[in-house]
């Protein structure tokens, strides 16, 4: 059994890494389903740094940082809809077994926290620019949703946003 194992493992890998070399700098969930792996098994073979992987613990902490980014892109993305929101992350409280975000943004609504079990710091390349975010992933190796440091008008990556998420990665990884 454990040579089975073994070998499917193998074989996931594999195709994670074909499929990640034919287009390395795209969508992570499109990677993900043309070698019929997670995206969280992407995650795990992109070169060393692009993606910190956390522990769900730090939902709270990771949360009440990024309220206080400014106006960023939320990002849900399943097999039917990428549903793409601006707007500041409001503060959230937990209650009724969610985590419940309401406030004067557009971004609103219950997370259900307790399937966050890991939180991956994302710096990569997309589509030939920079790309930096923080996935909350759940044990289906599926991110439950994603926060994206927001562009200029120009397309470059906002300075203070970007130096907030180096800072809280470079503490988290570090602690």
């Amino acid at each position: 059994m454990t040579d089975t194992l073994v070998a499917n493992s193998s074989e996931r890998i594999e195709r994670a890494r074909a499929a990640l070399a034919e287009k390395p700098d795209g969508v992570v969930e499109a990677i993900a389903a043309k070698a019929d792996v997670t995206p969280a098994e992407i995650l795990s073979i992109l070169p060393e740094g692009a993606a910190v992987v956390v522990p769900a613990d730090q939902f709270l902490p990771i949360w009440d940082d990024m309220s206080s980014w400014g106006d960023i892109l939320m990002i849900v993305h399943t097999e039917d809809i990428v549903l793409e929101v601006e707007g500041a992350l409001p503060s959230g409280s937990e209650g009724h077994g969610w985590f419940n975000i309401h406030g004067d943004s557009p971004i609103g609504g219950h997370i259900r926290k307790e399937r966050c079990t890991q939180i991956a710091f994302v710096d990569r390349g997309f589509h030939g620019r920079r790309s930096c975010s923080v996935w909350f992933m759940n044990a289906d190796g599926r991110a439950m949703f994603k926060v994206f440091v927001r562009r200029d008008a120009e397309k470059a990556l906002l300075s203070d946003q970007l130096a907030r998420f180096e800072a809280l990665r470079s503490k988290l990884a570090n602690a």
